[in-house]
């Protein structure tokens, strides 16, 4: 696979054959974007699980200390009160049947999705649409809840979910290629934290089995998971 110059150019500064410490490579992180937008900081966990077993499924949620840079647009299903509590928590969509219908019609203008307990019967009818995005609401990672107040917030404070994909990989952002090393670091860490208590019991030997970061545009850079202790 061919890459442009600009690419070229960013990977001859990352040492291929070099496990980085992960403190050192959201420093290296910098050197590595290429694009005239602000890229996202991404990061790949391999976990040694297998997701089709049910005991090994690893997902969850955390909100990052610095959040991803951006402030994410959540769509809330709600009734009644809880109408009024997802507006005073600063939601930007809010509806019932109304909103099943719109967004069957097509539109996606929203980053998560919240909804009450109550309101699962009808949200159910856009699990084709919601569900290969990744934003189907779930009880798991807290997104099927009465208390929207909280959720919303950790949502436009930086909350992300997570979920292990078929071939063992986690994939995340953890926030901007502008953002200061120390701050992609807090949030990486924060991230591993919460995946590593989430370690499946029946998991044997090493947890986690490599760790790679990247901008959206730029080459991989490997993490020495050894620091890990997992």
């Amino acid at each position: 696979m061919s890459h442009g110059k600009k690419y070229e150019a960013a990977r001859k500064n990352v040492d291929r054959n070099q496990r980085y410490s992960l403190e050192d490579a959201c420093k290296l992180l910098k050197n590595t974007k290429i694009a005239k937008f602000d890229e996202t900081v991404d990061i790949s966990i391999r976990l040694n699980v297998d997701p089709r077993k049910a005991d090994q499924m690893v997902r969850g949620a955390t909100v990052l200390p610095h959040g991803l840079g951006k402030s994410a647009r959540v769509a809330v299903f709600a009734k009644g009160e809880k109408v009024k509590e997802a507006e005073a928590a600063g939601a930007d969509i809010i509806g019932a049947e109304d909103l099943v219908e719109k967004i069957q019609g097509g539109f996606m203008d929203f980053d998560n999705v919240v909804a009450t307990p109550d309101m699962m019967g009808q949200v159910g009818k856009l699990g084709k649409v919601l569900g290969p995005r990744g934003l189907m609401p779930n009880p798991k990672v807290g997104t099927v809840t009465m208390d929207l107040a909280r959720v919303i917030k950790e949502l436009k404070a930086g909350r992300v979910e997570f979920r292990v994909e078929k071939a063992g990989i986690i994939h995340a952002s953890i926030g901007k290629a502008s953002f200061e090393p120390q701050k992609l670091l807090d949030n990486a860490r924060a991230l591993m934290e919460q995946i590593i208590k989430l370690r499946p019991s029946t998991v044997k030997g090493s947890y986690v089995k490599s760790i790679s970061v990247s901008t959206t545009m730029g080459p991989g850079i490997r993490v020495d998971v050894a620091e890990m202790a997992v």
